[in-house]
C-alpha cells in the first residue's frame, strides 16, 4: 500500500448564501470519491481525508469539485493542503506585529493560483478595510477591519478580478483550530 499523506479541502461556499450542505453529506460525497478516513471540521467547509502521498494533487482538485459540482448543483472551489503545509502557513505567522482590536480580524487566504507576480504589500482595499500583509505562493494574509460598525468585504476577494485563481479564507485562530483537528486524525 502507498504512503497516505493527510490532506485538508479548504471548500469556499460552503454554508454560505443560502448553500447548505450537511456535514455528513459533504462526508458522503468525499467517499464516494474513495478518498479515505474523511472527518469534517466545523460547519464552513473544512474536509480531512487520507489520499496515496503521491496523487496528482491538481487532478485530485479538479475531481473533487466536478464530483460537488455536480451532485450539490453549484460550483465549490477547493484548495488542498497537506497538515505539514498547513502547519507551515501557520507558523509563518506574519501577524505577530498586528495591533489586535475589536475591530481587528486576523485572516489566511488559501489561494489555487500564485497571487499576483507585481503585488506590491502592503496592499490595500479601495475601503481600506482589507489589507494584505505578507503572501507565499499558496497565501494571503489579510488583516480585515470593521469600519463604522460595517463588516469587512470577503477576504477571498482581496485580489479583486484580475487575479486568475480563487480563494477561500479562514480566520488565523481557526485555521489552527483545523490544524490541531487534522492531526488527532
Amino acid at each position: 500500500m502507498a504512503d497516505q499523506t493527510t490532506f485538508i479541502a479548504f471548500l469556499r461556499a460552503v454554508n454560505v448564501g443560502g448553500r447548505t450542505v450537511t456535514m455528513e453529506r459533504l462526508r458522503a460525497l468525499f467517499g464516494e470519491l474513495g478518498l479515505a478516513a474523511v472527518r469534517t471540521y466545523i460547519q464552513s467547509g473544512n474536509v480531512f481525508f487520507s489520499a496515496d502521498s503521491g496523487v496528482d494533487r491538481a487532478a485530485l482538485t479538479r475531481r473533487i469539485e466536478a464530483h460537488l459540482s455536480q451532485a450539490l448543483g453549484y460550483q465549490v472551489p477547493t484548495v488542498l493542503r497537506t497538515v505539514d503545509e498547513l502547519a507551515a502557513v501557520l507558523a509563518a505567522d506574519p501577524f505577530h506585529e498586528v495591533e489586535i482590536t475589536p475591530e481587528v480580524r486576523l485572516c489566511v487566504v488559501f489561494l489555487s493560483e500564485p497571487p499576483p507576480a507585481d503585488l506590491a504589500l502592503p496592499l490595500r482595499s479601495p475601503k481600506g478595510d482589507l489589507e494584505v500583509i505578507a503572501v507565499t505562493p499558496g497565501e494571503a494574509f489579510v488583516v480585515a477591519r470593521r469600519l463604522a460598525g460595517r463588516a469587512p468585504a470577503n477576504p477571498a476577494t482581496v485580489f479583486g478580478r484580475t487575479y486568475r485563481g480563487h480563494g477561500t479564507s479562514r480566520f488565523f485562530h481557526t485555521a489552527a483550530k483545523i490544524l490541531a483537528a487534522a492531526r488527532k486524525g
